[in-house]
């Protein structure tokens, strides 16, 4: 059976053998660099480990696969970072600060097509299908991201509406990592399709988790400033139900998200009146526990599995690293 250690040991040589073309470098230079400031890698780790529930060693196989998963989330986030002016991103600054928009851009575009070079490297038998899940996830992303744009313009969102948006920005590549993984094992279509949903409420209850964390968290741990979705006015799962709540606070949240922003004693001012309206209507607590229901969630299509205790323990322990980012 593979171990979680092995697990750990394969992620780390795949991605130090990891390579891109050297030339031109101001093209391929940014894509080492954002590959090279890591992360917790948690797309790859977990098409890995649903893999090694089917499987009792890794190979070349599911390799390119799970490395695809990692390039192609790592080229979302040189974009995003430009349309949200991220200045920092896991402590360094970020690939547009550190050269300029439009290498980022571009930059981004050819990591999406190396993408797709790693996920053509899966088995033939199944190549049709993982191509297909991939596109799908990837598309599925973008439209995501619109969403997100789209509500930046907006006072507030319905609840429903902000969790299909990250069902769609987030969760889907991590519930396609899942899927993947099994996919690529042999894995039977019902198997599969309880991993997807697996990963599907794991990736809900991450970005609440991350959502909680731009407000509460530590920048240390964290890996870019705090108070970044206040700032943006992006509509957060704590802003969303904020609003929600927010009865005779409204107004104050209101006259909150429409403070200046343009000095950093300005933001800090602002990021401190919306988080005081959080406090008051207690949304914070609210979105832990949010996060707990979707663990719970996740577990229960893990008990269809029907998984030896070993094995269902590897997804136990994956799920609650997750949670642990708000602990």
């Amino acid at each position: 059976m593979i171990q979680e250690n092995h697990i750990d040991t394969a992620l780390k040589e795949l991605f130090e053998n990891l390579k891109f073309t050297e030339e031109p470098t101001g093209l391929y230079d940014p894509l080492r660099y954002m590959m090279e400031i890591g992360g917790k890698r948690i797309r790859p780790r977990l098409c890995l480990t649903a893999y090694s529930l089917f499987k009792d060693s890794f190979d070349q196989n599911i390799l390119g696969p799970a490395a695809a998963l990692e390039v192609f989330h790592s080229f979302t986030l040189i974009h995003d970072d430009i349309m949200d002016k991220a200045d920092v991103r896991r402590g360094v600054p970020t690939v547009y600060r550190k050269w300029d928009e439009n290498t980022a851009i571009l930059s981004g575009d050819v990591m999406s097509i190396e993408s797709y070079k790693l996920i053509a490297k899966a088995p033939a038998e199944v190549l049709p299908e993982a191509l297909d899940l991939f596109s799908k996830t990837a598309a599925e992303v973008c439209e995501g991201q619109q969403y997100d744009m789209d509500f930046e313009d907006m006072d507030c969102v319905p609840m429903s509406d902000y969790m299909k948006m990250i069902g769609l920005k987030t969760a889907v590549l991590i519930a396609c990592s899942a899927k993947m993984g099994a996919v690529i094992a042999g894995a039977s279509p019902q198997d599969a399709d309880r991993l997807y949903n697996y990963g599907y409420n794991l990736g809900l209850a991450f970005q609440i988790a991350d959502d909680w964390l731009d407000t509460y968290g530590d920048p240390a741990i964290f890996g870019k400033a705090i108070g970044g979705d206040i700032v943006n006015n992006k509509k957060s799962w704590l802003m969303t139900r904020a609003f929600e709540k927010a009865g005779d606070q409204r107004e104050a949240l209101l006259e909150a998200m429409a403070m200046p922003v343009e000095t950093a004693e300005q933001r800090s001012a602002k990021i401190d009146a919306v988080r005081r309206i959080y406090d008051r209507l207690d949304v914070g607590d609210e979105a832990q526990q949010g996060i707990v229901h979707l663990h719970t969630q996740a577990m229960e299509y893990v008990a269809q599995l029907e998984l030896p205790s070993e094995k269902a323990a590897l997804l136990e322990d994956y799920a609650k690293k997750l949670i642990g980012r708000t602990k």
